[in-house]
């Protein structure tokens, strides 16, 4: 039965509408990022650059390990934003009812770094650029996948870049740093990564 014949109902189909949009953007970002064909983004409803971003954060975390003793300290799987947060209200949106691993997923705004030790994917902003070595400082060995859009960062330390290609977001992984951290990439999300970085001495400058 579709919306439109049921006029009374309009309100709860926009929400139906809205979430089943989100949630078919994020098949088609996730065969994306699988298959890499340029085609897909032409069948979604032109998202906006941080749509794609919070829509990546996301499945990240299907294609990341954690060590044992990560994956059972918490019934909650996080997500947080350290520093300005350019997603606003997406990444909760994106994320509402979502599982990771069977685990519902939390998104957590962050002030300073000591309270990312326990998330799982920590996404530093841009406006944290100028403490960014004293941030991957404070979460050398935590088991905590860092990822960014400032420049520079996977060359500085951090695990994951977005990185604007042809208009297209993509990103680049520093594997040396996502492994000092405990951290099993998967070798899915290697293989879609634009550039792969293995540092004989990793460490932010």
């Amino acid at each position: 039965m579709h919306c439109n014949s049921i006029p009374r109902r309009a309100p709860i189909c926009m929400i139906a509408t809205h979430r089943g949009r989100l949630s078919r953007f994020m098949a088609l970002l996730l065969a994306l990022a699988l298959i890499g064909s340029p085609n897909l983004y032409s069948q979604a409803a032109a998202p906006t650059e941080y749509e794609v971003k919070a829509a990546y954060l996301y499945n990240l975390g299907k294609f990341v390990e954690w060590p044992a003793k990560t994956a059972t300290a918490s019934d909650s799987f996080s997500i947080c934003v350290l520093g300005h947060d350019p997603f606003g209200p997406t990444l909760d949106t994106l994320i509402a009812k979502e599982t990771i691993n069977g685990k519902s997923i939390v998104v957590k705004r962050l002030l300073k770094p000591q309270d990312a030790v326990s998330c799982h994917i920590l996404f530093i902003s841009s406006s944290e650029e100028s403490r960014l070595k004293e941030i991957l400082s404070t979460l050398d060995k935590a088991n905590v996948l860092t990822v960014s859009d400032m420049p520079q960062f996977t060359k500085r330390g951090g695990m994951i870049q977005f990185v604007l290609d042809a208009n297209r977001v993509r990103f680049e992984i520093n594997l040396t740093s996502a492994e000092r951290a405990g951290l099993t990439l998967s070798s899915q999300l290697l293989k879609v990564a634009i550039s792969v970085r293995r540092d004989s001495h990793p460490g932010a400058m």
